[in-house]
């Protein structure tokens, strides 16, 4: 007979990291590279580059980092963009990007918080309607994103070169719970301005 493991599950937005969480956090980014999912680089690139990159994407102000952890250990993160300010048509929209969790740590239903968090602090921020986009061969994203409600409304045949093979993409919006200000309606798109 077995038993299950209980396991701590942590999301939060972070604006700085100690040694400590960016060296773990390195670790699991280059893992799901390894795996083939969920970054966008196709070669794992070393605990360097990588804490030049997040480092980098802490100094963004229309970007949030998540941080998902795996008992107080990072395993993973996303990442919340926000539209420039000079998009005014488009504010009410905000883009989840760059969300993984590395292969070791998956099963615990950690990937489900993790895009739930982003998805609460969008709301929060005022944004009624959270984008993403996939490439096809990461089908265990694709099939959380559409078991969380995302919705299906294109896809590019040419979207991604991956060792040397052309992949296609999909791209994905949900509608997301005004937590403040009003619900907006998208059923009925005008010709307008």
């Amino acid at each position: 007979m077995t038993t299950a493991s209980t396991h701590t599950l942590s999301v939060e937005r972070i604006e700085r990291l100690d040694d400590g969480d960016l060296a773990d956090l390195c670790e699991a980014t280059d893992a799901a590279i390894i795996e083939g999912g969920g970054f966008g680089w196709i070669d794992p690139q070393g605990r360097e580059a990588l804490a030049r990159h997040f480092r980098g994407v802490l100094l963004v102000p229309a970007c949030e980092l998540f941080l998902a952890k795996l008992d107080g250990v990072p395993v993973g993160s996303a990442q919340l963009l926000r539209p420039p300010r000079n998009n005014e048509a488009q504010s009410f929209g905000a883009q989840l990007t760059h969300a993984y969790i590395a292969p070791y740590a998956r099963g615990h239903g950690l990937a489900r918080l993790l895009v739930r968090r982003v998805e609460e602090r969008a709301s929060a921020l005022g944004h009624r309607v959270l984008n993403l986009d996939v490439r096809d061969t990461q089908t265990t994203a694709i099939t959380l994103f559409e078991s969380l409600g995302y919705i299906r409304w294109g896809t590019h045949p040419a979207y991604a070169r991956v060792r040397g093979a052309t992949v296609s993409g999909h791209y994905y919006y949900k509608l997301l719970e005004p937590m403040r200000g009003r619900a907006i309606d998208i059923s009925a798109p005008t010709e307008k301005g």
